[in-house]
């Protein structure tokens, strides 16, 4: 039907109505508006070390493989993952939390990002049953309540994807192509999310260079989109009103992340016609499937 698609973040199996891309909001003062209010809701990496008492790095990246494969297995919305650990984050910079309720501060994050950015949200009783009943839906009720407070009812956080909608718009790949740019790109941005060396950069340059590592990985020709990646990469620096050098770091920083997560991953993850190639690229994000 027309209007209608399927969506990476519809809810089960069904298809949601979603309005098209208005031209209107792909314009440069939406744009100017995210890069001045991004800032904002940067989580400070450095008081949450200080806050928090019992939680650690290592348990924020469990945590958010789990809050992943939540969005996964429900097909949420492509927002809902990044938008919730920025709560997340957000959270563990201004108050002590005990490690026995850790899972259940997740699944808050996710219920409220799913209320902001999903036409179905998730559903509490979902979500304890996902913490295989550890968490009970009053607590989760409650811990909303707590976690709104301490953000102080300011959740409108802009997210990677919404910069990367922008760049698409000034860039103007051809629709197919574009599917093909965006699937790839939110990848990154998964793992960029999960990643919590990453929690420092904004999500502007967060978008630009996990755009930059799909378009480039892919090896793509497109009018108006320089060949050579340093060029390219500095085009999506001056839309967002960065460092070039910024958004090269946090690129590299993406491909060492993603050639550790390859390490990790079983043989099997990977497509078997690329183990047959006599050549590689040096650089792991010319992959075309990644399992995170």
């Amino acid at each position: 039907m027309e209007g209608e698609k399927m969506v990476w973040g519809g809810f089960g199996s069904g298809r949601l109505c979603q309005a098209r891309s208005d031209p209107s909001l792909l314009q440069g003062r939406v744009l100017v508006t995210l890069l001045e209010m991004e800032m904002r809701y940067l989580p400070c990496w450095r008081t949450m070390a200080k806050v928090q008492k019992e939680i650690q790095p290592h348990m924020r990246s469990r945590l958010a493989g789990w809050m992943l494969e939540v969005c996964e297995q429900e097909t949420c919305e492509k927002e809902v993952f990044p938008l919730s650990m920025n709560y997340l984050d957000r959270f563990l910079s201004l108050m002590p939390l005990e490690k026995s309720r850790f899972q259940l501060l997740g699944a808050t994050c996710l219920f409220l990002a799913s209320k902001l950015r999903q036409t179905i949200p998730l559903s509490v009783e979902t979500l304890c049953a996902y913490t295989a009943y550890s968490s009970r839906p009053e607590e989760l009720r409650t811990l909303e309540l707590l976690l709104l407070e301490k953000l102080r009812w300011d959740i409108a956080a802009p997210t990677p994807q919404d910069f990367v909608e922008q760049l698409l718009g000034a860039l103007g790949p051809p629709a197919a192509r574009e599917r093909l740019i965006q699937k790839h790109t939110d990848t990154f941005i998964a793992l960029c999310t999960t990643d919590g060396e990453f929690v420092s950069f904004p999500p502007s340059v967060i978008g630009a260079a996990s755009l930059a590592a799909a378009v480039c990985g892919l090896r793509l020709r497109l009018p108006g989109i320089p060949p050579e990646t340093r060029l390219f990469t500095d085009l999506l620096a001056r839309f967002i009103r960065c460092d070039p050098e910024c958004v090269r770091t946090c690129q590299d920083q993406l491909e060492v992340s993603l050639h550790t997560r390859l390490r990790q991953a079983p043989a099997q993850t990977l497509p078997p016609h690329k183990s047959q190639e006599p050549e590689r690229s040096p650089t792991p994000t010319d992959i075309q499937e990644v399992n995170l």
